[in-house]
């Protein structure tokens, strides 16, 4: 197993997707809300994936699967995605059709059709959320905002979006406070304006949902923000 702990490389960071491509390190066994694709154009990855070793250049790892990174000795591409406006199949068929560079990649991305929300209470629900991220985000807010009972936001989060309310807080914080340290952010204002306690707060919940500490995962990287 490599020693590698730290992952280097680029990383661009858009509306609903990131890519990265450089050596990724390590880590942790963890589970994200992102669909996650593996690319590895040399010798397979190895990746733990729900209780097996699975080794692969190609492997799709669907939102809220456990995993961990157990050896990728050769630089990848990762792909991740927001299961939100992503299907796991349709994300695939993209991504495994695309030439293997950044460019590529963004491009197949772009021109990948997105889900249609359908429902506005998930609408008017996740702008709340996302409006209130900055300071403590009230679940009954939410519910009230779209127009719903504490319980039935939670069935319909959870049925919908896969996420309960604190989960889907967690998650919206975190992209909120990656985006502002791509924009140049010091990690911790970023954190502090994402609603994080501090940096160290940001950090541990880096590590939890990506297995990795924040300065594991972007000491290392050179970051682009995509328009």
């Amino acid at each position: 197993m490599s020693a590698h702990t730290e992952w280097t490389g680029r990383l661009w960071l858009g509306h609903d997707y990131g890519l990265i491509h450089g050596v990724s390190g390590r880590t942790a066994p963890h589970c994200h809300y992102a669909h996650q694709i593996i690319l590895a154009p040399e010798r397979p990855a190895t990746v733990w994936l729900e209780g097996e070793t699975v080794s692969s250049s190609r492997l799709l790892i669907a939102s809220n699967v456990p995993h961990a990174i157990v050896e990728a000795p050769d630089p990848l591409f990762s792909v991740y995605a927001e299961p939100l406006l992503f299907e796991a199949a349709t994300l695939r068929e993209a991504v495994f059709n695309a030439e293997l560079s950044l460019t590529a990649l963004d491009l197949a991305l772009r021109q990948c059709p997105r889900r249609s929300l359908h429902d506005p209470r998930i609408t008017r629900a996740l702008a709340a959320v996302d409006a209130s991220l900055g300071s403590k985000v009230a679940a009954r807010s939410v519910a009230d905002t779209a127009n719903l009972s504490l319980s039935q936001l939670q069935r319909l989060l959870v049925d919908q979006v896969g996420l309960p309310v604190r989960r889907l807080v967690l998650w919206r914080r975190l992209r909120m406070a990656m985006a502002a340290i791509l924009a140049g952010s010091p990690v911790t204002t970023a954190a502090h304006a994402a609603g994080f306690a501090d940096s160290a707060h940001f950090s541990r919940s880096l590590k939890k949902l990506f297995g990795v500490t924040a300065r594991q995962a972007l000491q290392h990287i050179e970051l682009k923000l995509l328009s």
